[in-house]
């Protein structure tokens, strides 16, 4: 079991536009969700030294215990939002929008937090790997990628590794998971017919002496 971190240590993280931010919890909303102050500094060092003198001045702090029924699907709304999207790129934030709400909620949000197993989280992985598939399931088969289904165990496991940290939970439990193998592609052998129209269609394009050569050498175009 992971080690419980003692109340108060708060979190410092370099914004996007230079400065330090500190958060510390203070207390809990009616959802049972964190409710924090924050302070602000332009090093490092200044930042520490305010985030300790926040949690001095503060009267009420933290209860003990993390109050029990908050949902992961709020947590990671609010870690998302409050703790990741501030610092992404557009890019980015499209692809954690898209695991978090269009996969992790769906299927684990209802659970909470606190409730979270192991099992519950690698069986969702086994059903993405098996079904996950929202969209052109016709093209590429029922199953998510396996780079797909690691992008989403980075995530849920980055925010539950936060809920540790902010002593939402005791352990990670999506730390002793396994990915699904992913399964090597079958090659597909041409035959004699259809080299000769690919060659036929080479030169027509003007790469005839490019194609030749990988074919009978076995070169492969770089992967980008």
């Amino acid at each position: 079991m992971a080690k419980r971190r003692t109340r108060g240590d708060g979190s410092l993280h370099l914004r996007k536009d230079g400065r330090w931010e500190g958060r510390y919890i203070v207390g809990y909303d009616d959802m049972g969700l964190p409710v924090t102050k924050n302070v602000l500094a332009k090093t490092k060092p200044e930042c520490a030294a305010k985030l300790a003198q926040l949690r001095e001045t503060l009267k009420e702090s933290a209860p003990d215990q993390p109050k029990p029924g908050i949902l992961l699907a709020d947590w990671l709304d609010l870690w998302y939002q409050g703790y990741k999207k501030p610092n992404l790129r557009p890019n980015t934030q499209m692809s954690y929008e898209r695991r978090i709400y269009q996969y992790i909620t769906p299927a684990l949000g209802q659970i909470q937090l606190d409730k979270l197993t192991t099992a519950d989280i690698q069986e969702f992985y086994v059903s993405l790997k098996k079904s996950g598939r929202l969209i052109r399931a016709d093209l590429y088969g029922e199953g998510l990628s396996y780079q797909t289904v690691q992008g989403i165990h980075t995530t849920l496991h980055a925010a539950l590794d936060k809920a540790v940290e902010e002593n939402l939970i005791f352990r990670n439990p999506s730390d002793e998971c396994k990915l699904p193998s992913a399964k090597p592609r079958e090659m597909k052998v041409l035959m004699p017919e259809e080299i000769q129209r690919l060659l036929i269609q080479a030169r027509e394009d003007g790469c005839y002496e490019l194609l030749l050569l990988e074919l009978s050498t076995g070169l492969r175009p770089p992967v980008e």
